[in-house]
């Protein structure tokens, strides 16, 4: 298979082309951020695209948000993003990007990679259009749904954005602190008031306030 890999970290990186390579891949690309994840995704065109969730910048989850933008220029491409802590909202933002259109998806932790035939068949499968979720991502995601938290279904962004709305933030104001189109900040406003079940008559409700109200109160 044809591989990037994308972390910052350069041992854990080099490790990992290593591992790949002595295991009959061809890593096309190994690179320690996200800008560069994006442009050699839309240039090589992997079978498959191992990224770190953590990366410069503020390394938070900028290898995932490129993960997400290389899915948006890239159709369908697979990706298997690594983690060093069971971070579930964004498995469930990664998920979030399969939609109706397919494409292998993935999220391990770290440790993972030190059992390597594990490693090498999830990347086999995410490759294949599969996806794999590490067990205690699944165990956690369970254990959020079963407490009932009514932001569970929120991407990281979105939730951003409904923390930028709790601050009294206009759409405009928010665009511009996330560096984003208003019409971006519409549309996950949009999510978030179908996501909480909000109830559509605005004559009667005020559906950005109880927004900002379920958040206080989560």
């Amino acid at each position: 298979m044809r591989v990037i890999v994308a972390d910052d970290a350069v041992l854990l990186r080099e490790g990992l082309v290593r591992l790949l390579t002595e295991s009959g891949h061809e890593v096309v690309a190994a690179v320690g951020d996200g800008d560069a994840l994006v442009e050699a995704v839309v240039t090589h065109r992997p079978d498959v695209s191992v990224v770190d969730v953590r990366m410069p910048p503020s390394h938070t989850d900028e290898g995932l948000r490129a993960a997400v933008e290389a899915r948006r220029r890239v159709p369908r491409t697979p990706v298997l993003v690594l983690s060093q802590y069971v971070e579930v909202s964004y498995a469930d933002d990664l998920l979030a990007t399969t939609g109706g259109a397919g494409g292998g998806i993935g999220y391990l932790l770290k440790d993972r990679v030190a059992a390597i035939d594990e490693f090498l068949d999830a990347l086999n499968r995410v490759a294949t259009g599969g996806t794999v979720l590490d067990p205690e991502v699944i165990g956690q995601l369970l254990v959020r749904r079963r407490r009932g938290d009514p932001l569970a279904a929120l991407t990281p962004r979105e939730r951003e954005v409904l923390a930028l709305m709790a601050e009294g933030r206009s759409n405009t104001a928010i665009a511009r602190n996330l560096v984003v189109s208003d019409g971006a900040v519409e549309k996950h406003v949009r999510n978030i008031f179908t996501k909480l079940n909000l109830p559509q008559d605005a004559t009667t409700h005020h559906r950005r306030v109880l927004a900002v109200l379920t958040h206080l109160r989560a």
